[in-house]
């Protein structure tokens, strides 16, 4: 079992080297269509070559992590030009000479030059990903923009393609012009301009299947589809389809490029043809964009987790407060050093607080009963710990004490009141709650006095309140914040049902 699940990771860690195997494996294909042969044995005879060659290449790619570890960085880059700068060509040079098992040469050479820039463009990806934050606009480019990018690149290839076929006669005759797959610098230099237009007319008919396909991706696909569902869709699309492909197929006929190749699209533009080339490219982008939908939501949803518990972590964080904590510990000692009678019953109070932090903030739901206690407990200690006059109320209005509430929502209030508007008080404070709670509804209100100066700070707690509501409690909640004559008032409202 064990062996099973190393394998995706021995994938990963050895990609460079499936990779040139997998070059290897299409060189060897090249070399059989291009000799004409069909036997299996003509097949591994060309591998055995190809092999030869690639040997070097693929040995260093298997290796390439136990490289890094143990050699030098000045080691390790004389080993990648002794394998891919050194042997790769000479092993070429001297399986082009002895032809070795019949293989074709070309395959041979441009198995060593697809190598070679297929190293390079590893190496090109490991200075990206380690310039990562200094190269942010690679991870701006969504799929939108990169199969726009792979249009054009496939529209200046195939305009340069189609500029070296003219008047050459294995592809250009009177009735037409096949594209083939050749390349020449010289030629696309000397007829830039019919490479121009080549590239601009191929970039204007492959831009008709783009307006398809973003008309598809950011209406009929996230608008229709996860609204209306599937036959509304279907509907949709033909109805698209029904306004746009009479006009692209017009646009299309009028390309001189269309005469040229000999009449690639229908002269009917209203040709049902047009029509199912236009339906086709909606309903094959249809699982590609499905795919990238519930990655982009599963990615939200795990930001919305990540959000969740960093939220509660801060909000964990507060009220664990160790200013709290400490002050309450000293002013505790110094009850026993007096021997007060209240000693016992706070040291058991602030057992119980943290106690309640630690154990009932981790559930889900505990009772409106153990929340209001935890609430009167820390009261009590805070009290002790301020020793100064405040003048604190508590009214309640609950119908059943075992309603079950989320933890630790409602002490935030309180813990703001503290922290910015009862400890700061150079006079007497004071502290007004509210409670009311039944089946339905749980109300809380908290108002206290501040200090001038603390009238636009409301502190971190309310911030992460705000956020956990959010993502617990979506629209089911109201939460208002507001000052009115050195008064700061805040107001929860939670609907139960």
């Amino acid at each position: 079992m064990n062996k099973l699940t190393d394998k995706p990771g021995l994938l990963v860690r050895q990609q460079g080297f499936f990779i040139f195997a997998g070059l290897w494996l299409w060189m060897g294909i090249i070399s059989m269509v291009e000799n004409r042969h069909s036997s299996w044995g003509h097949y591994f005879g060309a591998l055995t070559a190809l092999g030869l060659i690639l040997l070097p290449a693929m040995v260093f790619a298997w290796n390439r992590e136990k490289l890094r570890e143990n050699l030098s960085r000045k080691h390790y880059l004389i080993v990648w030009v002794l394998c891919f700068c050194l042997l790769l060509p000479l092993l070429t040079l001297l399986c082009g000479i002895y032809k070795p098992l019949n293989c074709s040469p070309s395959a041979m050479v441009a198995g060593a030059v697809c190598c070679f820039v297929i190293e390079i463009l590893f190496a090109g990806q490991a200075y990206l990903q380690k310039r990562e934050n200094q190269n942010t606009w690679i991870h701006k480019i969504n799929f939108e923009g990169a199969v726009l990018i792979i249009i054009v690149l496939v529209c200046t290839i195939l305009g340069a393609m189609a500029t070296c076929s003219l008047n050459n006669p294995l592809y250009h005759t009177r009735k037409q012009l096949l594209i083939g797959f050749e390349f020449s610098l010289t030629k696309i230099f000397w007829n830039f301009g019919t490479f121009l237009s080549f590239t601009a007319q191929f970039l204007i008919m492959y831009l008709c299947g783009y307006l398809l396909f973003i008309i598809n991706s950011r209406f009929l696909v996230a608008k229709v589809f996860r609204q209306k569902g599937f036959l509304i869709y279907i509907l949709s699309t033909l109805a698209v389809v029904s306004f746009l492909y009479p006009v692209l197929g017009q646009l299309l006929k009028f390309l001189p490029m269309d005469r040229l190749l000999g009449g690639v699209f229908p002269q009917n533009p209203f040709s049902l043809e047009n029509a199912f080339g236009a339906i086709l490219v909606m309903f094959l982008s249809l699982p590609v964009l499905l795919s990238l939908q519930w990655v982009k939501q599963n990615n939200q949803i795990v930001e919305l987790e990540k959000e969740k518990t960093r939220t509660e972590l801060d909000l964990l964080k507060e009220q664990l407060n160790p200013h709290f904590f400490f002050n309450t510990l000293n002013n505790l000692y110094a009850l026993s050093l007096q021997q007060s009678k209240q000693t016992p019953d706070s040291i058991m109070q602030l057992s119980e607080l943290m106690r309640y932090v630690i154990y009932k903030g981790k559930q889900a739901q505990v009772s409106i009963g153990e929340e209001v206690k935890y609430i009167n407990d820390y009261m009590q200690l805070q009290q002790i710990r301020l020793r100064k006059n405040l003048d604190f109320r508590f009214t309640m209005d609950v119908s059943d004490n075992m309603q079950p509430v989320t933890p630790l929502l409602l002490i935030v209030f309180v813990e703001n009141a503290f922290k910015h508007g009862v400890e700061p008080a150079e006079d007497n404070a004071w502290l007004y709650l509210d409670l009311r709670c039944n089946a339905q509804t749980l109300y809380f209100r908290c108002e206290n006095s501040f200090e001038p100066a603390d009238v636009t700070t409301t502190g971190i707690g309310l911030s992460n309140l705000k956020k956990r509501l959010v993502l617990l409690f979506p629209d089911k909640h109201r939460m208002e914040t507001s000052v009115e004559n050195q008064r700061f008032i805040a107001e929860f409202e939670l609907d139960l049902s």
